[in-house]
């Protein structure tokens, strides 16, 4: 079975690339003058699409074929009192120069809305606000030519609220109320405290959208059941998309901090999961979330050439 590996955002050793760039709010409002706000947010973002560019070329020239786009692209973009701008038709160039690099190296792009996307809240103004931040992640996918198909949102179900059966059904509600072009792009993320795997694949089979399995998650939150007894369905939610199923990586940070995510990737924490995985001899990409981002990835791969339990296909792909 073929395993690619992706990160996240950033290159770190690419020097002055972040795609992230940002200014705050306090510092936003500081500013005096409306055009002035505008050229600054106008600034960051060019910035943050020419350095996500270059990240992409680094990924190909790497063998690098999984990649998370960073979700602060456009600062400040859904606050509710910051300057309306079209953030997709100023740069329509620049994102028509990226979707070719994607399009071209058929790479996986995908996005992770942060901890506050949550369309399983009972209050109606954060469900709103939700709805808000994916349309935004939408935009910018769909000005990447990445179609509902190629390019997917991860999604949590949030938090306990009035209860997990209370929350889960409100999530399944409110996504079957999202534009199609939205529901098409979710996907659905196990997390490390509240809802585990079978919570979320109770909600994958009344929604039909994919699973994403976080390995380090399941390890901290679970059912004292093994990952084995989950993977075949798991997988089994994939079979309708281009891609094959994607997991998540991290490790344990240590003993006291063991929902926080290492540096690196322990090699026998991946290989304990890749060894169960082999059962089912079925090709997936794994999405590492380490610290140290694209670096995290490059050590792995060396810890798996001087373990040589793997094939090494090329810089960011084996074969197990």
């Amino acid at each position: 079975m073929l395993i690619r590996f992706g990160y996240v955002a950033m290159a770190i050793d690419l020097k002055n690339c972040s795609p992230s760039k940002t200014m705050t709010y306090t510092n936003y409002e500081k500013m005096k003058d409306s055009e002035v706000k505008l050229y600054k947010l106008k600034k960051i973002t060019k910035e943050n699409l020419i350095n996500t560019k270059r990240i992409l070329l680094y990924n190909v020239a790497s063998d690098i074929k999984v990649y998370r786009l960073s979700s602060r692209l456009v600062p400040l973009v859904t606050h509710s009192d910051v300057i309306d701008w079209d953030y997709t038709k100023e740069f329509q160039e620049i994102y028509k120069s990226i979707s070719k690099i994607i399009n071209d190296n058929k790479l996986r792009v995908s996005m992770h809305p942060d901890h506050f996307t949550i369309i399983s809240s009972p209050k109606d103004n954060v469900v709103e606000k939700s709805i808000e931040i994916l349309e935004y992640h939408n935009n910018i996918m769909s000005s990447m030519d990445l179609s509902p198909q190629d390019g997917k949102l991860v999604l949590h179900i949030g938090g306990k609220y009035d209860g997990k059966e209370k929350t889960k059904k409100r999530f399944v509600e409110n996504f079957l109320k999202l534009p199609e072009d939205i529901k098409s792009r979710i996907i659905v993320e196990n997390d490390d405290k509240i809802y585990d795997v079978e919570d979320v694949l109770e909600v994958c089979r009344e929604t039909k959208v994919p699973m994403v399995l976080d390995i380090h998650h399941h390890w901290c939150n679970n059912r004292d059941k093994p990952i084995g007894e989950y993977l075949e369905e798991i997988f089994n939610t994939w079979k309708s998309q281009p891609f094959p199923p994607k997991v998540h990586l991290s490790s344990p940070k240590d003993e006291k901090n063991f929902r926080a995510h290492h540096d690196y990737i322990d090699y026998f924490f991946f290989k304990e999961f890749i060894d169960k995985a082999k059962n089912l001899n079925q090709d997936f990409d794994i999405m590492i979330e380490a610290k140290k981002k694209n670096l995290a990835l490059v050590k792995l791969i060396e810890d798996i050439k001087k373990q040589q339990d793997y094939q090494i296909i090329n810089n960011a792909t084996i074969k197990a």
